[in-house]
């Protein structure tokens, strides 16, 4: 019986690590020591949302914790799809909450919005990365 290999894949490790990631902010960032400013910049939301604050981070528990198992499915395109739409929204919301903040009521907020907004970017741009082929499928002098 010959033991079955998984070829490493970026796509996949991204998903993991940020899930990951994303489920420790969730966690201990946002339900179990909320910083001022988040909150501040978030009021907009947080007064819409039922629980507020703790409500939200359990959604980047949530979401970081799907990411981070879309990523260890091995070959199934459609879960790791559904693991990066849960690594983009909450950061997405994030980013259009801290722009509404930095143009209303708390100008300081831009900087968090531009973070933000650009990390959103970035997790777009990856998950339509293919991951390189195996080194023995590579031209010559790639």
């Amino acid at each position: 019986m010959r033991a079955a290999t998984v070829a490493f894949s970026h796509r996949r490790a991204f998903l993991v690590a940020v899930g990951t990631g994303w489920a420790l902010y969730g966690g201990l960032g946002i339900i179990g020591n909320t910083r001022y400013g988040t909150a501040r910049g978030l009021a907009d939301i947080t007064r819409h949302v039922p629980g507020g604050l703790d409500t939200l981070g359990w959604m980047w528990v949530v979401c970081g914790a799907v990411a981070a198992l879309a990523g260890l499915v091995v070959n199934c395109p459609r879960i790791q799809s559904a693991g990066y739409v849960a690594l983009g929204v909450p950061a997405g919301l994030w980013s259009g909450a801290f722009a509404a903040a930095a143009a209303s009521t708390y100008p300081q907020a831009v900087g968090s919005a531009c973070g933000w907004g650009a990390f959103t970017i970035g997790v777009v741009l990856v998950s339509g990365m293919d991951d390189p082929p195996p080194p023995h499928l590579r031209k010559a002098g790639r």
